[in-house]
């Protein structure tokens, strides 16, 4: 008996010390996010365990707006960014420092991400509609951000002035929301999970959906040429978050009708997921469920009309174009 108890001790601290060696083993990466449903396929595949199947201890890093992940992963304080694109994320990547790797969030009619909304006070004026912003004071996280680019194209699209509009650069979600609130600004661009708390509690009016009005490739993966370099990493990483993208769309967006996801047994495991890591309720999550391509597919062609656009506001650097900023070897092209 004691032989027995011998060998069963000794299987069991030789399993041990495999797991503890797969866990050294593991290829740590660091993801800045956004606390939003475009990166819906990321809490999926952390909270799913898919990232630690796949060999990778991953630790998720929150930020508030879109820009200060981009430099922080040019910095190496994160490995890969996951989020929208921007001004200085295509100026960074046009210096060489960063390069996009994969598709992410889309702008796209149906689903909900990006709204524009007003004050109430100036709702009460006559700002009804999102092509009344012309001559408003328009709240934005930054110049030159998705929120900003999204304000260019409503412009393009009804003949308005961008330069007639006043923008005013906030740096935070929640800057801008409060800005709203507090009626130091006719609108402004958020997405709905920070705005609906907003609206619940009579602080603003809804005015339209950006995927509605002009449809564009919101959001993509991104990293560094030093973490380029750890092809291993990079593969594995961008591997599980195909498998997340795929689940996502196949289970929470396929199941989409009129802007909502439904909550039965098939949803509910997903969304709960979302809820977690966007601090909402299943109840609002499921009006608020970015549209990402299964395939984890780029939109080069837009991106690249993202950049010249930039470039002939002023807001982005010349002498590149989308090709310079995106590492072929791993972007799947739409």
């Amino acid at each position: 008996m004691i032989g027995i108890a011998r060998l069963a001790l000794a299987g069991l601290m030789a399993i041990m010390a495999m797991g503890t060696a797969r866990a050294e083993d593991a290829l740590k990466a660091r993801i800045g996010v956004l606390r939003l449903s475009s990166s819906a396929p990321v809490f999926i595949a952390q909270d799913k365990g898919y990232f630690r199947e796949a060999g990778l201890d991953v630790e998720l890093k929150f930020f508030d707006a879109a820009q200060p992940i981009a430099v922080a992963t040019t910095s190496g304080d994160i490995d890969f960014g996951v989020t929208a694109f921007t001004a200085g994320l295509y100026n960074l990547a046009g210096k060489g420092v960063l390069k996009v790797i994969g598709g992410m969030s889309r702008e796209k009619a149906g689903y909900p991400l990006i709204g524009y909304f007003a004050s109430n006070n100036a709702y009460a004026a006559g700002l009804k509609t999102p092509k009344d912003l012309a001559g408003k004071r328009v709240a934005v996280t930054q110049v030159g951000s998705s929120f900003h680019y999204s304000l260019g194209l409503l412009a393009d699209k009804y003949g308005f002035k961008l330069a007639d509009v006043k923008i005013v650069p906030l740096q935070s979600l929640s800057n801008a929301a409060a800005a709203l609130k507090g009626e130091t600004v006719d609108a402004a661009l958020l997405p709905i999970s920070t705005a609906r708390k907003l609206m619940d509690e009579g602080g603003a009016k809804f005015l339209g959906w950006v995927g509605d009005e002009t449809p564009w490739q919101l959001g993509a993966v991104f990293a560094s040429p030093k973490t380029l370099t750890n092809k291993a990493l990079v593969t594995k990483f961008l591997g599980v978050l195909a498998k997340a993208d795929r689940e996502y769309h196949d289970v929470v967006l396929a199941s989409m009708k009129d802007g909502v996801a439904p909550i039965n047994a098939q949803t509910k495991p997903l969304l709960e997921i979302i809820a977690k890591y966007t601090n909402l309720p299943v109840e609002q999550v499921v009006g608020n469920c970015a549209y990402i391509d299964p395939e984890g597919r780029l939109d080069i062609k837009n991106v690249d009309n993202q950049i010249k656009w930039l470039q002939e506001q002023g807001f982005a650097d010349k002498g590149f174009d989308a090709n310079a900023i995106i590492a072929k070897d791993f972007v799947k092209a739409d």
